[in-house]
Formats: C-alpha cells, structure tokens, sequence
C-alpha cells in the first residue's frame, strides 16, 4: 500500500545566510556575471523555489536560471559600470519566492563592495600657485605648500609629489617634501639671477597616474647689490700740455638690482682737475676740467664713486691712475741766486773751484741740463784760457794758475739749459774770489839795497839815546795779516848802540854814543810779514860815527862843476814833483768829493795829514792798527839824492811838497800809471820809479845814479 504524502507548502525559502558580500571591481565591463547563492527550500514541487527577484537599481539585474534538475538559480549581470568613487558599496535585497499557496518567500542582502580600480588622477587644489619670497631668503625657509586629491583609495590614493621637468638650477635652490608637498628654500636666493621661478610639481598615486601644476615664485628684490663700475676705454697717461674736455676714460656703471635699489649716481673727488659727462644711460666720459702740470702732480688717483639709491644705499668705487708726460715747460733752476767760490792763489792747473747746480722739474731728456760758461773776457785775460765747466756736473775747474796781486776776483755767467725742444735755459752769476797766499817777501823801498853806490847814515858822537839815525821803509804786495810786517835787528857791529822799531822799523840809538864805539856800523835789519809761513828780507845799513860835517866829507863841495849840475837837478826835481803832487792832489779832491756821503771820515784824515809832515811821522806801533789792506795806513815819500866820490858820500833829505793823504784803493790804483808816466817822463832816463800797487797808499823811491849828481850838495 503506498501511501502518498502531498506536500503542503510549509516551508519558506531560505538563504544559508542573511548577507552577501561581493567584492566587485569597479570598471568592469558590463553584462559582466556573478553567480549567486540559491535559497533553500524543503517543499518541493510547486511548492519549492520557483523564482528569484532583486531590489531595484541601477546597475544590476538578475538572470534567473533553470538547471537540469528543475532547481533554479540566480546570477547577478552587470547592466552599467560600477564606479567606486561614486558609489562604493551597494545593498541589494534576493528574494527568493516559492510556487506554493499561499506563496512563501525568503530574503538575504548583498552586499556589493566596489572594489576600486586605479582609475582617478590626483587632482591638485589649484593649478597654479602663486607665491613671492624674499631674495637672500635663509635655508628651510618655507615657499609654499602644494595639496593633490585621489578619489581612489588605499594604495591609488596614496600621493607622493616631485619636481617636474625643471632647471638645474631650480633643483639647486629650492627642494619639496615628497609626503607633504611643502616647497623649502634650498640654496642662495638672488633676484638678480632670476627674478622669476616657474616651478612644474608632480602628484603621483600608488596606481602610477599623476597630475601636475605650476608654482610660480616671485623672487622680491632686496638691495644687496652694489653698483658695478665697468671702464670700456682708459687712456693710462696724458700730456700734461692737454687741453680742457680732453677724454681720459669711458665707462659704464650698473646695478643688478630694480626700481630705486637699481638707479645709480656717480661722482669723483673735488680737488682734481677731471669732470663727469653724462653721455648715455648710465655711460659717462671723464674728461680734463682744468690745466694739468706734472711738477706739481705727477699723477692722480681718481676715485669713481657710485651710489644707488635703495635702502639703505649702497656704494661701490673705482679708482683711475692716470699719469702725465712731460713736455718741456721748466726751465733749469740753480739751487742759489749767485755762487761765491774761493780760490787760493797759485792753484795749480786744473784745480776744482766749486760746483754749480741746477734741477729741472721736468723728465728724461727734458731734465737733462748741460752748464756752460757765457763767452767773453773776464777783466784782462780771455774767459776760455781761465776757467772751465763741465758740461755734465757744472764742476767750475781753474785752467791757469792765478794771483792775488794780479786780481782779486772776477765773475763768469754760467748758463744751464736742458735738453728739450725747444731747449729752455737759465743763467746765474758766479763769482770767484781768489784768496791772497803769502807769497810775497817785503820789499824794502828804503834803504836801496844792492845799489853801487850804498848810502851812509851819518851820526853825530854827541846823539844821546833815543836820536832817529834813519827808518827802514818796506811794503808787501800780500794782504790782511800777510802784509803786516815788523822789523828787527837782525845783526850788528854793537847791538847795544843801535835799536829797531818793532812796528816803525826807525833806527834809533839806545845810549849815548861813546869813544870807544867804532866809527863805521853795519846793522843789518830783517823784515818780517806775518803770513804762514812767514816771509822776510833783510836791509843792510851803514852808519859812520862822525863828530861834524868835516872837510873830508865836503870835498865834493869845492867841485863847481858838480855844484852847478846838482843845483839845475835839484830845481828839475822840485818842479817835477810839484807836478805830480798838484795832479795827485786834484784827484784826490775829486774822488773825496763823489764819496763825501761815505768817507767823512777820510776827509777828517786828510785834515789831519795836511799837517807838516814831520810834526807826525810815526808809524802804528801794533800791526793790527794797520788799515788792513796790506801796508800802513798813510803814505811815505822818500826822495833821495846820492852822489858818491872817493870812498865818501853825502845825503839829504827833502822833504815832501805835498804831504801824505788818504787815497782810495780804486782811485789810487787808476791815477798810479798816470803818476808814474808823468814822473817817468819828466826825470832823467837813468832813474828808476818804485811803485808799489798792491796798496792802499802810494809810495814812489826816485834813484839818482852817481851820473846824476856832479854838484856838492850843501846839508840843510
């Protein structure tokens, strides 16, 4: 018996569990299937699983299928792409539905989570950033901060940044935080370098796919330039001859820097002779403002100062060495308006003087000086025969031995001159003196030494001590101390009757004379110059002891002969040199007159020496009294007859018509050859004149030969 059960349908449909989760990749391509867990039911027939729904939307649908058993099963198909970003996770609702009546059904949720696809690019906050930063602005400092966007997740969504194609030089001033985006000051920031950064940023998710943008940085200018002074021509030397807004230099100056930090001014110093000439902008010339002399400057240093005008300002110098050439524009300057050089008297040939000196301010060849001696005669003797200049060091040589007495000084023109073109010169007095030498022995003017006929000084035995027996009269041709003489006995028959004058050179006894005293005395008297060494000469006198003018010493007088010639000579005598004593007198007069203002004093001495001539005959007892020019200090004229016979002799004296004056050295020196001529002229052939030129005062001995003289002379 069978038995058969229908089946009622009290079973729903049933799922193994009440939520599915699918994990669906987005981007799938559509009509894309997925299978789905069937429901379970325990009816059967009509009454088991006959269909499957699903709630409503937008991306699936369901397919419902029958498999070789009846059963029946569902599959999810894809009707549009899944899209992660926009929805990442679906709730769907499976229903399964039975055949039964009353119908049962039975439900369970899907889950669809979106699986996400690298499908989304990052996406940057803005495309371009816009930043300033200061130049010079310190390391780490922050520039700016780049933010980029995944609409995927996990690791699509994770984002790294980096540079884009940049410059190097971009690399080397600045760097970016690959995590955080942030942009950080990596080198020196100049914004004379670039004022501009234009900065590609990369953002790259874990898929590969990257977007990018632009940060523009703004460099903002700081002064922290000086201006730059750049010479585009330089002329290193000039003439000093050049003439104003003569071209030195060209230059330009320049400042990295913009706006107010970047605008220059530009200047020199005050005290040189150059200016600034604006030409261009920020082109100028320097160029000479004032003449230029090279003695007083040689060369200048000129300093270009330029100054911007940011805040604070800065400044930056140039300095120019400009030289100057010489042109010929000094003449040679001695180091002394005149020279004085000395010269000792009997130098020997060649002997170097002195030197003269003169420097130019000028160079090289215009500097070079050449001395020369102007021609023409010096005095007596020709200029090239005595004096000589070396060219090249102005080294004055004398070329002859010279003398004192023959001329005391004289001047030569030396002239200097350099050796530019046109050479420029100048000249300067040179004045040598020559310095007197004792070389000059005394020489005696009286007695008359080496004379035929040698004069007797006669001494009466009553002469007590003290009488004048004669003077030895000397001069010497030196001067100053080697002129001042003394005289001495030297030797003598009795050197206790006889003594000398030290200064006077008068001979005078020094005790009565007495009977045993011999008749004939030789003195012999030495006279001596003061000079180093000194120089002497001696005088030789003869002296007879008499008791009278007895006839032995007469006879000439009965000579008429004789008488009558020495009478006609004696008057001869008189008038000649009353001739001469008048011209000498005229002369003197006159030259007194012209120098009244300055010789007052001469005219006080010659007063005083118009004085009868032996009421004053003595002579300075100390050699310092003397006038100091070599002899003494008035003139003594001895005129001396002599007549010799049989071994005896007779003198006298006469005494002068006019007496001593005080002659001037110039005048004395001029009227002296006149004097002489005259005197000459006027006595006998056979005489002989003495003059003594070297002195202040004049002197002349007149010598008679015994020829001369035939007539006995009375004493007088």
């Amino acid at each position: 018996m069978e038995v058969q059960i229908d089946d009622v349908n009290d079973n729903s449909p049933k799922f193994s569990k009440n939520e599915f989760v699918l994990k669906i990749p987005e981007q799938l391509p559509v009509n894309s299937r997925f299978p789905l867990e069937r429901a379970q039911d325990p009816d059967i027939g009509t009454n088991g699983i006959q269909s499957y729904a699903i709630s409503s939307n937008e991306y699936f649908s369901l397919d419902v299928h029958s498999r070789g058993d009846g059963s029946k099963y569902a599959e999810l198909l894809l009707e549009k792409q899944l899209d992660r970003e926009e929805h990442a996770q679906l709730i769907l609702v499976l229903t399964a539905a039975d055949g039964g009546l009353p119908q049962r059904t039975g439900t369970a949720r899907i889950r669809v989570n979106v699986l996400d696809s690298n499908d989304n690019f990052p996406q940057f906050s803005q495309s371009v950033y816009k930043v300033q930063l200061m130049e010079n602005s310190p390391r780490d400092t922050l520039v700016t901060k780049v933010e980029a966007s995944d609409l995927d997740q996990g690791l699509n969504a994770e984002i790294t940044y980096s540079f884009g194609q940049v410059p190097d030089r971009v690399l080397k001033l600045f760097q970016l935080k690959p995590f955080t985006g942030e942009i950080t000051v990596l080198g020196i920031i100049d914004y004379e370098d670039a004022a501009m950064h234009e900065i590609e940023i990369h953002a790259t998710d874990g898929g590969g796919l990257y977007a990018h943008c632009k940060v523009m940085v703004e460099i903002k200018d700081m002064n922290d330039n000086a201006p730059e002074v750049t010479l585009t021509s330089l002329t290193s030397t000039i003439s000093e001859g050049s003439s104003p807004e003569t071209v030195v230099a060209l230059f330009s100056v320049s400042d990295r820097d913009s706006r107010d930090n970047g605008r220059t001014l530009c200047s020199i110093q005050d005290n040189v002779p150059f200016a600034l000439k604006s030409t261009l902008k920020n082109f100028y010339e320097l160029v000479t403002q004032k003449p230029l002399d090279r003695e007083k400057v040689p060369e200048y240093n000129i300093t270009i100062t330029a100054t911007d005008r940011g805040t604070p300002r800065l400044t930056s110098v140039r300095v120019i060495r400009v030289q100057l050439s010489d042109i010929n524009d000094n003449p040679p300057v001695f180091n002394e308006s005149s020279y004085v050089m000395y010269l000792k008297e009997n130098n020997p040939p060649g002997l170097l003087i002195g030197t003269v000196h003169a420097a130019d301010l000028d160079t090289e060849q215009n500097a070079k000086v050449t001395y020369s001696a102007l021609p023409g005669n010096i005095s007596d003797f020709p200029f090239p025969s005595s004096i000589s200049i070396n060219s090249e060091n102005g080294q004055v040589y004398a070329l002859q031995s010279l003398d004192y007495e023959q001329r005391r000084d004289f001047q030569v023109t030396v002239r200097a001159a350099d050796g530019g073109s046109p050479p420029l010169s100048s000249e300067v007095i040179v004045r040598v003196v020559i310095i007197d030498q004792n070389d000059n022995a005394p020489f005696i003017l009286y007695p008359l030494q080496n004379s035929s006929s040698p004069a007797n000084d006669l001494v009466p035995r009553s002469a007590e001590a003290g009488y004048l027996v004669t003077k030895v009269v000397a001069v010497d041709g030196d001067s100053g101390q080697n002129s001042w003489l003394s005289y001495q006995l030297l030797k003598a028959t009795d050197p206790s009757l006889f003594a000398v004058g030290l200064q006077t050179g008068e001979v005078k006894t020094s005790r009565p004379i007495t009977s045993p005293d011999s008749v004939k005395q030789k003195l012999v008297v030495v006279v001596r110059d003061n000079g180093e060494p000194a120089r002497s000469t001696t005088s030789t006198l003869n002296v007879l002891l008499v008791d009278g003018f007895s006839d032995a010493y007469m006879q000439l007088l009965d000579v008429p002969q004789e008488e009558e010639q020495q009478g006609t000579l004696t008057l001869y005598l008189v008038i000649s040199l009353s001739f001469v004593s008048f011209l000498f007198l005229v002369s003197v007069v006159t030259i007194v007159a012209i120098r009244l203002c300055k010789t007052r004093q001469c005219r006080d001495q010659y007063v005083s020496s118009s004085r009868n001539f032996y009421s004053d005959h003595n002579f300075p007892t100390n050699p310092a009294e003397t006038s100091g020019t070599g002899t003494l200090p008035q003139s003594y004229c001895y005129e001396v007859c002599l007549t010799t016979g049989s071994g005896t002799s007779e003198f006298k004296f006469l005494r002068p018509l006019v007496p001593s004056l005080p002659v001037d050295p110039i005048a004395a020196g001029q009227l002296l050859p006149e004097l002489k001529e005259t005197v000459c002229q006027h006595i006998l052939a056979q005489r002989t004149c003495f003059i003594s030129p070297h002195t202040h005062s004049l002197s002349h001995t007149l010598l008679l030969p015994p020829s001369a003289c035939t007539l006995p002379l009375k004493s007088s």
